[in-house]
């Protein structure tokens, strides 16, 4: 199936062209050829119009037609031109059995009594008689008038004169049993016949250099702006519709997984949440992410929640939401945030988590910390909490999972200052048979490891490069990004450039006096000793870290 851009781009294509050919000519047929499709196109203006009738009206065709894509064919009849498109070459086709059609319809409505639709019968009988014969006999075109009736017979400038006789014989037929009606038109693939008591006649001007005082070159201008226009209208139509039609499909596959959802155990309901938190009281407000706030609420039993109310409802919201919920609802461990369930079914969709009660790292981390300030001890412990987390979704749970997201503001703390890894909606899963995933860039930057920046092939190293980030932030007490005094910049940078230096002890968190000896002396070693992270390869292409699980005893300051 031909994509439907590709016919819209060859539309347009042809349309230049024969919109120039129409105003040299007055008709004009052509083709583009593809290795998709070929489209066929005919404009012919009838002769009985002067240039600038014969312009307008080929605009007004120009700007209808284009409702008919991406549709592989379209024409269209006005009471001047004709244009038609299509997949096939129809030049010299002159009946339609299925297209071909009759109109019988008009103000003018029908002859009253009798003795009037007796008379409207034979003058309109001889009148179409007479313009057809001439018509095939003078090179397919003709008009006359016969006892107050008027008619105009064209047969298309592709058609030979056999086919315009073919075409004018059916054309003559069909409209005769339109009768007693005043007006009737016959629309046929290779003519056009109409008879009329109202004299719809035009007569070409002897001069069509100028037209009411504009000249030819400013009419090509007008007919070459409108086309262009109405390329652009119709290009913006059809993104519009498609939009819509995409935004429509997703609201389907949505109503259908909620079905599913609302029947599961992962189902709460909304006014239960709200009840919870007081109605999202700001009081309740325990924290800001990305795409939503979170709350802390108490449920009915006693029990504490956290509830992440979503800011959007859009096809990425809709991925991140049930991707979240599908990766991470039945895995369980104690250095991942658990998800209780979701709530899908008010005005806005809600996660349901398990509460942590020292909020996120990141808080720990920021320029104008009033919360608390970390021991050592306290560092290391969520440094291997975090490392814990990241070896089970590797490699710990049925399936490896990759969080694409590890950052500061991710990592949550509790009561123990034990680390809980949160936010799964960029979380991705990797079969066991595959080594990697080729997949958008997703996650922040300053997180996000060089060489899945560059070929967007997705492992576990990406976590890993992540949370060496985040071990470097905590053993120096602030974000890779600062903007505190003059520490603006990266903090990766500093730290690379006090080491080249030997200086490196210059970058650990000054706030803190009496550090473990060991740790103060090089943290970054001190790790590394400890088994808790190391660099295992370092060259051009590639930085190869591993996370392996630590007994307590090993990992003791």
């Amino acid at each position: 199936m031909t994509s439907p851009s590709v016919i819209i781009q060859q539309y347009a294509k042809e349309m230049q062209v024969v919109t120039q050919l129409v105003r040299e000519h007055g008709w004009g047929s052509y083709v583009v050829n593809s290795t998709d499709i070929s489209i066929y196109a005919l404009a012919n203006c009838y002769e009985d119009l002067p240039y600038n009738d014969c312009i307008q009206c080929y605009l007004t065709s120009c700007s209808r037609l284009p409702t008919c894509l991406p549709a592989v064919s379209g024409r269209i009849y006005l009471d001047g031109c004709f244009l038609r498109y299509d997949y096939y070459n129809f030049f010299d086709e002159t009946t339609d059995s299925v297209e071909d059609k009759v109109n019988c319809t008009s103000s003018l409505g029908r002859a009253l009594n009798i003795t009037g639709q007796d008379q409207l019968a034979t003058a309109a009988q001889n009148l179409i008689e007479k313009v057809t014969e001439t018509a095939i006999a003078k090179g397919g075109y003709a008009v006359a008038e016969l006892d107050g009736v008027y008619g105009l017979a064209q047969c298309w400038r592709t058609v030979n004169k056999q086919g315009c006789r073919e075409c004018l014989e059916k054309a003559s037929k069909v409209i005769n049993g339109c009768l007693p009606n005043r007006d009737a038109r016959a629309l046929i693939a290779g003519c056009y016949l109409r008879y009329s008591t109202h004299n719809f006649l035009n007569h070409q001007s002897q001069d069509t250099s100028t037209v009411s005082g504009v000249s030819k070159g400013v009419i090509v201008a007008i007919v070459l702006g409108m086309t262009a226009f109405s390329m652009l209208v119709l290009f913006i139509a059809y993104a519009a519709r498609q939009k819509s039609l995409k935004r429509k499909q997703e609201l389907i596959n949505l109503g259908k997984i909620s079905s599913s959802y609302k029947r599961s155990s992962l189902n709460f309901k909304y006014e239960n949440l709200e009840k919870a938190t007081n109605y999202f009281d700001p009081s309740t407000k325990v924290g800001q992410g990305g795409n939503g706030s979170v709350y802390k609420g108490t449920l009915p039993n006693g029990k504490v929640i956290a509830v992440k109310r979503l800011f959007f409802n859009t096809k990425q919201w809709v991925d991140e939401f049930f991707n979240e919920v599908n990766l991470i609802h039945g895995i369980e461990h104690k250095n991942l945030v658990k998800l209780l369930g979701c709530s899908i079914e008010g005005p806005e969709s809600l996660l349901v988590y398990e509460f942590v009660p020292n909020k996120s790292l990141d808080q720990y981390l920021d320029d104008k910390n009033e919360v608390k300030i970390l021991s050592w001890e306290e560092r290391l412990r969520i440094i291997v909490g975090t490392a814990k987390g990241l070896a089970f979704l590797h490699g710990g749970s049925k399936m490896k999972i990759i969080h694409r997201d590890i950052k500061s503001s991710n990592v949550l703390v509790d009561e123990n200052f034990d680390a809980k890894i949160a936010d799964f909606g960029l979380a991705r899963s990797l079969a066991a048979d595959k080594t990697h995933l080729s997949t958008g860039i997703a996650g922040t930057l300053g997180y996000m490891a060089p060489e899945y920046l560059v070929k967007g092939q997705l492992t576990e190293k990406a976590d890993v490069y992540s949370y060496g980030v985040l071990v470097v932030e905590i053993v120096c007490g602030r974000k890779n990004f600062s903007l505190a005094d003059d520490d603006f910049g990266s903090l990766l940078q500093t730290v690379w450039k006090l080491y080249t230096t030997n200086q490196v002890t210059k970058a650990l968190d000054p706030s803190l006096k009496e550090p473990n000896p060991s740790f103060r002396a090089s943290p970054f070693s001190y790790l590394i000793d400890r088994r808790i992270i190391w660099r295992n390869t370092c060259d051009e292409q590639d930085w190869n870290f591993n996370i392996l699980e630590s007994s307590p005893s090993n990992i003791a300051p």
